[in-house]
């Protein structure tokens, strides 16, 4: 592979494995472990298409433009304004996420030592990967390259290391009932479509390469998703937390700790840095807002949301963001995705590089997860459903 297509594919992974990786053992400890799987493969493939569907349109469309640009452009004023708060809502519930997490495990690390709190760590946290943030892709590129391999590295690590400790009586319990339970998060934590448009930019010379550089980001996500709920799973059972490292301490002890907490914080870093930029460059390409500005509105209204989360008392609140924030941005992102490829295979300027044949059967599936995701957690919102 050349240097170019693997920055890319790293672009992706670095965007999509973030907080949600975090989330999913606690989910898959509520419906079993192979529920989950199969939530995970399911939605997974879904994603992977969705995906080769946008790369799809980018191409055959002129210009750089964020996923709100390419919904104006072929779904109108209605298509942008439902894209834009897709994207704004999933996007900065991210970056709230992360905020909230990273303080925490952070004040795991270094409380002992240096004392503080975890909203101190969380604005040390904040500060950090904001500064990258403002000075934007150029910093990102050789950066998240590095992280993303790191963390590919920990997740064999992990395995390798957690494996004799699994007890596989605790992946054996399944609740059928709670099927659509992992949804939200699992949707959450494949959210990568944001990606693809950076991913063109870094591909401007070799455009050809998108198609493979889409199907290996949504795939190695799914993979290390599925060994890290393995190892997580497997050795805290029902014990599990939200944010899944922290409930590990007693297993396996303070090093293994340490192990995951850097684990933690690398995956949120990467990914808090690839969505800031996206969030960032939404704001300067498809409204026209100054790069100052831009960057004020991707950071730090996260930041005031985060605020509120940490004075609110909300029990499992990292947990609920992921739910949420999952399933109404990956929804409306996966509604809007299926006419929107109808319309640019028609109506497209440029030649792609690369088609994806016209399938009733995936774009139905795409619609019918998108939309019951929507459902169940609407359900669940008012108390009719789990």
């Amino acid at each position: 592979m050349s240097k170019v297509l693997f920055q890319a594919i790293f672009t992706m992974v670095g965007f999509i494995i973030g907080a949600g990786i975090l989330g999913i053992p606690f989910a898959l400890s509520k419906s079993g472990f192979w529920i989950g799987v199969i939530d995970i493969i399911v939605i997974g493939v879904i994603f992977l298409f969705r995906n080769l569907y946008l790369g799809e349109i980018i191409l055959r469309t002129k210009g750089n433009h964020q996923l709100t640009g390419y919904s104006e452009i072929y779904l109108g004023q209605w298509g942008k304004l439902l894209m834009s708060f897709a994207l704004v809502f999933g996007l900065t519930g991210a970056i709230v996420a992360y905020i909230v997490k990273g303080g925490e495990f952070l004040n795991v690390l270094l409380q002992p030592s240096f004392g503080g709190s975890p909203f101190i760590y969380s604005l040390i946290f904040f500060f950090i990967l904001s500064y990258i943030v403002k000075r934007g892709l150029k910093m990102m590129k050789e950066l998240v390259l590095f992280l993303v391999g790191l963390i590919l590295i920990l997740t064999v690590v992990f395995l390798i290391f957690g494996f004799s400790s699994i007890n596989h009586a605790n992946l054996a319990t399944m609740n059928i009932e709670q099927l659509f339970l992992p949804f939200g998060v699992v949707m959450f934590a494949l959210l990568g479509t944001a990606a693809i448009p950076e991913m063109q930019i870094e591909l401007a010379k070799q455009k050809h390469l998108l198609r493979k550089a889409i199907i290996w980001g949504s795939l190695i996500p799914i993979a290390v998703y599925i060994i890290f709920a393995y190892v997580v799973l497997g050795i805290s059972g029902s014990n599990v937390t939200d944010g899944a490292i922290i409930g590990l301490r007693d297993a396996l002890g303070y090093p293994f700790l340490v192990l995951g907490i850097v684990f933690g914080l690398l995956t949120m870093s990467t990914s808090f840095i690839s969505i800031g930029i996206a969030l960032k460059e939404t704001f300067m390409f498809d409204y026209k807002i100054s790069p100052r500005i831009s960057y004020l509105c991707s950071c730090y209204i996260p930041l005031a949301l985060a605020f509120v989360i940490f004075f609110s008392g909300i029990s499992h609140a990292f947990f609920k963001i992921l739910d949420i924030t999952g399933i109404i941005s990956g929804g409306i992102v996966g509604l809007l995705v299926v006419p929107m490829i109808w319309k640019a295979k028609k109506h497209g300027k440029r030649k792609p590089e690369y088609t994806i044949k016209d399938n009733k059967f995936i774009e139905l599936a795409i619609i019918v997860v998108s939309s019951a995701g929507m459902v169940f957690e609407l359900l669940r919102i008012v108390g009719l459903f789990g």
